[in-house]
């Protein structure tokens, strides 16, 4: 599939089925979007031939793996040297409990979306692993009170 070739309903309703199930069967795929098997699969090969699809992967309930507290976390940098900024991104971004790691435009500098156990879990993380990288100038904490949406 070449980059200019758009998808299609159906391309996009196969990625809407993975995308809900990773593990269908190519026969229920192909049933699910009215296709028969043999088309369905070339169009699932195109797919992940084109970067379109990049991998399958099992969802976790975080929860009932011990890191049930899900914590937004914002830094602000008090420096602007490449050197000081890549090493704290590989810091952060070498630590597990780090599911998520954004740098965005503006204030504040980075976006992190942490999984804990639990608050003293966190506390332990905040204080022994992010408060001490050199350039880290402010720590904002938000813990996830609910989510209304996840898009994997």
């Amino acid at each position: 599939m070449s980059n200019e070739r758009k998808l299609d309903e159906l391309d996009r309703e196969i990625l809407r089925q993975l995308q809900r199930d990773g593990r269908l069967t190519n026969v229920e795929l192909a049933r699910r979007v009215g296709l028969t098997p043999p088309p369905c699969l070339r169009r699932v090969k195109r797919l992940e031939e084109a970067g379109i699809i990049t991998g399958y992967r099992a969802r976790v309930d975080e929860e009932a793996a011990g890191r049930g507290l899900e914590v937004i976390v914002s830094i602000e940098v008090s420096v602007s040297d490449l050197d000081t900024l890549a090493g704290l991104e590989a810091t952060i971004d070498a630590y597990d409990e780090v599911v998520e790691f954004r740098r965005v435009f503006g204030t504040p500098d980075y976006f992190l979306r942490v999984l804990v156990a639990d608050y003293a879990a966190y506390e332990q993380f905040q204080t022994g692993k992010i408060i001490g990288i050199p350039g880290v100038a402010r720590v904002i904490s938000q813990p996830t009170m609910k989510k209304i949406k996840v898009v994997d």
